[in-house]
């Protein structure tokens, strides 16, 4: 079967797809992985093709509100471990706190997708046969699927359905209740709706289709039960009882690690003179914020006597000296099971891999869905409240740190979410479900 994957944003919005992707392309299938600029290289390396989806999230933000930057190989930095800014509070510019803010981050993704939007349609090749939509591609799949009648399947890696379990992943972490978490959940869409209108209203017209709302087609496929399978853990969102049939938790979708990739050999050695290490990285957040994070990183690390790793992303973190290392873009599954404790952004794919090592964690949220799954890991014990970027100090860095290295609780926690993590396989049950349809059994995408 010839099966187009369609994701748009981030790297953390994209890697995930390439592991789902290689399992069905092992499986026989022909797989073409279609993304914004820059991800063809993660594509080709997993042996998928690679179509190219118009829009630039590291200029727009992404549909979600987050930047982007590629940067690969290990090396060690300079700089920013010994500066002048020894103390003080990192101060996020991007985060969604205020209405400001919220406004802002619907501006940006509107302006995102509009342009996505633009050349949808023609990133599909001839003889697809099966699309697989990510949350942000998914409202555009729809009205392609109606226009050209390839069926599709929702691969999310975020739960955005309503549900009383919980508020919207991307409206803080306070419950409401479980009418008032539904209620909010069914705003969170109509705000999504929002956002999709221009873009798809455009598409329609490039399709030759009937005009049609976001809200119209979306509660058309909610009656259809059209099918979403999602690629996280039920170890972090066990599946809500009140989810319509069709929505399933699958498991994790994780990036693809060939089996000839190795650790760079400088960072091998880093790692073997000496205790293990705690690596703090933020990914695709805290762009232009390196100078003043690597310092609050270093001293809180050596405050808390840890050796420490530097993962330089998007807010180019670096520092040097015998007790910290600087690398860049590494496989998280070839690094996390060597380290103490893991500090990071609270990223979806950051967060599912620390726990899938069995590594306790310091979540330094941004944005968007992160505090959400920061405050699922501190839920499970496999980390300690929150510290969001804004609030991030040298003190309340190496507190943190201190508590997740000293206290077992927290790794205990950990790896028993890795134990029930290593009974889930995502990409087998998409693959499962993909192969039943093709043989025409009940419950068939459409």
């Amino acid at each position: 079967m010839r099966i187009l994957i369609a994701t748009a944003g981030s790297r953390g919005d994209v890697a995930p797809y390439t592991g789902l992707g290689a399992e069905l392309a092992r499986a026989g299938h022909e797989v073409t992985l279609a993304a914004t600029e820059g991800f063809a290289s993660l594509a080709h390396g997993a042996g998928l093709g690679f179509r190219r989806l118009p829009g630039d999230p590291r200029a727009r933000g992404g549909a979600d509100g987050r930047g982007e930057r590629e940067d690969a190989g290990g090396r060690r930095g300079s700089g920013g471990g010994g500066g002048r800014q020894g103390r003080g509070e990192v101060r996020d510019r991007r985060g969604p706190g205020g209405a400001g803010g919220r406004r802002e981050l619907m501006r940006t993704a509107a302006a995102f997708v509009t342009e996505l939007g633009r050349g949808f349609a023609e990133a599909v090749a001839d003889g697809t046969e099966l699309l697989l939509l990510s949350a942000t591609t998914a409202q555009l799949g729809w009205h392609l699927s109606e226009a050209t009648g390839i069926p599709g399947l929702g691969v999310y890696l975020q739960p955005t359905a309503p549900t009383g379990d919980f508020p919207p992943v991307v409206m803080g972490t306070r419950s409401l209740g479980r009418a008032g978490n539904r209620a909010a959940g069914r705003f969170a869409l109509r705000m999504a709706d929002r956002v999709y209108e221009p873009a798809i209203g455009d598409l329609r017209r490039r399709l030759g289709l009937p005009p049609l709302s976001a809200a119209a087609m979306r509660r058309r496929r909610e009656r259809e039960n059209w099918p979403v399978l999602h690629g996280f853990s039920t170890a972090l969102v066990p599946r809500p009882a009140d989810w319509r049939t069709g929505l399933e938790v699958a498991g994790t979708f994780w990036p693809h690690v060939g089996p000839e990739e190795r650790l760079p050999a400088d960072l091998e050695d880093f790692l073997r003179t000496g205790p293990r290490p705690v690596l703090v990285g933020f990914g695709s957040m805290a762009s232009a914020e390196g100078e003043r994070l690597s310092e609050i990183a270093v001293q809180a690390l050596r405050r808390a006597g840890l050796r420490g790793i530097l993962q330089s992303g998007a807010a180019g973190l670096a520092a040097d000296g015998d007790d910290v290392f600087t690398v860049g873009e590494v496989p998280h599954a070839l690094l996390f099971p060597r380290l103490a404790a893991v500090v990071h952004h609270a990223g979806a794919g950051t967060t599912a891999a620390a726990l899938r090592a069995g590594v306790p964690a310091v979540a330094v949220p941004v944005t968007a869905d992160q505090p959400f799954w920061a405050a699922r890991l501190a839920s499970l014990g496999a980390a300690p409240e929150p510290v969001p970027l804004r609030a991030l100090t040298v003190e309340r860095l190496a507190a943190a740190l201190d508590l997740v290295t000293s206290r077992q609780a927290y790794s205990t926690a950990a790896a028993r979410a890795a134990r029930r993590m290593s009974g889930e396989d995502g990409a087998q049950l998409v693959l499962r479900t993909i192969e039943r349809a093709a043989a025409g059994h009940r419950g068939a995408p459409a």
